[in-house]
């Protein structure tokens, strides 16, 4: 009996390993973000999603699997209208280290409850796989979705990509590339493309090496290097390299802080010089992860389907 105990014991322990072969940073989270911030800030609370009957919540699904390791989103599906919703796919910060795709839950339901289908979507971070893994996540993430747009009462061909912080750098990175097959995943068998038709990028940074950027050990960390030791990643990471004719419409949405819109002003020449639409909305006296909290996550919602209702609907 003792021998059968020690080898199921064995098994789970090897079972555990396997399903956790990578550490997970847990510094980046909504409470800790507060706690840094009430005393600067007295009068913010955490946001809380109202609830709406019309919005139906689906969380783990599967989308994605890397050999054992299985990647999963969270849907949020406004049923109340018959013809099939806009797209809204949500990706979180946290340094690329960092975060969870809960955090993205209150912004994903009050999006959703105007209108839209949402998608709080998981990637591997940095501590499991460094760039460009989790922009192929993202992106096979957006071919599932594509190819259960009816599951999901979706629109396939009008999808946004949100991020907030390094999400919004990957947001803006994913539209940019949009069609090419440098940033696409050979393993993942799908046909379906992983375009999508707007980006909301919410304080994130459009370059990496920028005299108003500040990336430090984080970026190094997840680009496999600092910029002198590995500068073709730092470059081919930042969306404004990729800035062309063929670039969505953009909503910038920015806290005071310049530094986490490295980038933005030289992208919004190239999209003028190419007539392609775009906002910055700036909310006054903010600090960075703003869209956590109250007052500012009301305001937040509101830019974002303002942009959303002129491009889609």
């Amino acid at each position: 009996m003792k021998k059968i105990l020690l080898l199921v014991f064995a098994l789970s322990v090897n079972h555990s390993q396997s399903q956790t072969a990578y550490s997970i940073d847990t510094t980046y989270t909504i409470k800790s973000t507060y706690a840094k911030l009430i005393k600067k800030y007295p009068f913010i609370k955490i946001a809380e999603a109202k609830k709406d009957e019309n919005v139906d919540q689906i969380y783990d699904i599967v989308y994605n699997k890397q050999k054992e390791r299985a990647l999963h989103l969270d849907s949020f599906v406004n049923s109340k209208e018959e013809k099939r919703n806009p797209v809204v796919i949500l990706i979180h910060g946290g340094g690329w280290k960092s975060g969870n795709k809960n955090q993205m839950w209150v912004l994903a339901q009050e999006i959703a409850s105007r209108g839209y289908t949402c998608f709080a979507v998981e990637y591997r971070l940095s501590t499991e796989a460094k760039y460009p893994q989790a922009i192929y996540d993202v992106k096979n993430a957006i071919k599932f979705i594509k190819d259960n747009a009816k599951r999901f009462h979706a629109n396939p061909n009008k999808i946004a990509i949100l991020g907030c912080s390094s999400g919004g750098q990957m947001a803006a990175l994913i539209g940019t590339t949009n069609e090419d097959l440098t940033f696409e995943d050979t393993n993942n068998t799908s046909k379906t493309s992983s375009k999508v038709n707007a980006i909301i990028d919410i304080d994130g940074i459009l370059a990496f090496k920028h005299p108003e950027s500040n990336e430090e050990e984080m970026a190094a960390f997840w680009l496999n290097g600092t910029y002198e030791e590995n500068s073709e990643n730092w470059n081919k990471a930042s969306a404004l390299s990729h800035a062309n004719k063929n670039t969505p419409p953009i909503l910038f949405i920015n806290s005071s802080f310049e530094r986490f819109h490295a980038g933005r002003d030289d992208m919004i020449a190239i999209l003028n010089q190419n007539s392609i639409y775009s906002e910055v909305k700036t909310i006054a006296n903010t600090p960075h992860s703003f869209w956590f909290f109250e007052p500012w996550l009301q305001e937040t919602v509101g830019y974002t389907t303002q942009f959303l209702d002129k491009i889609f609907k």
